[in-house]
């Protein structure tokens, strides 16, 4: 059986990191949106992502790891979702949208380098996993909002 390490730890706290700053970046994002789809969308995203890091708490602690608290961890958690404001700022659908796709996109990326890069117990690579798989589906959504938009 595969047992954590610290930097099993230090991976899944940066991706706990990540989780918050992209729940963050959805709530953001359904303030700013004109379109009552999108609202709906992005609410629906920021709920999921809450959930995903509190199963994601919920797994490093089961394993006896510490949880670094608050949002993004040191250097290479500092992505797409911070730079989220920029987009923000100018209060426009397609721009929150293409905002949305970059960040989704690095989280697959995120999750792709936890998911090969280290042994993980068999629990934790099946959460990374699911996890995964419904930020990709839902980028087929979002890639479908902006084309509507």
């Amino acid at each position: 059986m595969s047992t954590y390490t610290e930097i099993v730890g230090e991976k899944l706290n940066a991706l706990l990191a990540k989780t918050y700053d992209a729940e963050k970046g959805f709530k953001k994002a359904s303030e700013n949106a004109k379109s009552f789809d999108l609202i709906a969308y992005f609410k629906k995203k920021a709920i999921e992502r809450s959930n995903f890091a509190h199963n994601l708490r919920s797994e490093i602690q089961n394993f006896g790891q510490e949880i670094e608290e608050g949002g993004s961890v040191e250097g290479a958690m500092h992505r797409t979702w911070m730079d989220i404001e920029a987009f923000f700022s100018s209060d426009n659908d397609e721009s929150m949208l293409t905002a949305a796709i970059a960040g989704e996109k690095s989280a697959i990326e995120e999750y792709d380098d936890v998911l090969k890069e280290i042994n993980l117990p068999p629990s934790t690579a099946t959460l990374l996993a699911q996890q995964r798989n419904q930020i990709a589906s839902d980028l087929n959504t979002i890639k479908r909002l902006e084309d509507a938009s």
